[in-house]
């Protein structure tokens, strides 16, 4: 597992925090918890983060202002972005989330199932760091054709 595998969980009310930490913490990934849009920035920018699970709708810094800046900085554009709202869904909302970069947008109340089958694939699949200038990516070696020389 790469140096960035924690799940950073940032909502302003206390108990969906609560409840997207109950739904998460049986994927047995390190859980870091932030409060508003300002404490958010602080943890990507520490590092460490894989994924980000993201309220849209806060005091001060909003999730969309969280997102526009990450997507700004080389070190964290490359970090997927849940987004959550409990506005409803909206079509203008969904597109400037996508536009931003956002991974997914989700709306509250959220399938736990769903989110952790999100949060996994995700952090499975996230890369955190550039490949190497020049650098030639070699595909996996099927397990059927692991005997076959190249």
């Amino acid at each position: 597992m790469s140096a960035a595998e924690k799940v950073l969980l940032v909502d302003d009310h206390e108990d969906n925090l609560f409840a997207l930490h109950s739904a998460l913490s049986p994927l047995g990934y390190p859980l870091e918890s932030a409060t508003s849009g300002d404490a958010a920035l602080k943890a990507v920018l520490r590092g460490g983060i894989a994924v980000t699970v993201l309220d849209v709708v806060m005091p001060g810094v909003s999730g969309l202002d969280v997102l526009r800046y990450m997507q700004r900085l080389e070190q964290t554009r490359r970090i997927p972005v849940i987004l959550v709202t409990g506005m409803g869904v909206d079509t203008q909302l969904s597109r400037t989330a996508m536009r931003l970069g956002a991974a997914d947008l989700l709306v509250k109340p959220i399938d736990p199932w769903s989110l952790c089958i999100k949060v996994r694939y995700l952090h499975r699949f996230s890369r955190p760091d550039p490949p190497a200038p020049g650098a030639v990516s070699t595909p996996a070696r099927s397990p059927a054709t692991a005997d076959t020389p190249r």
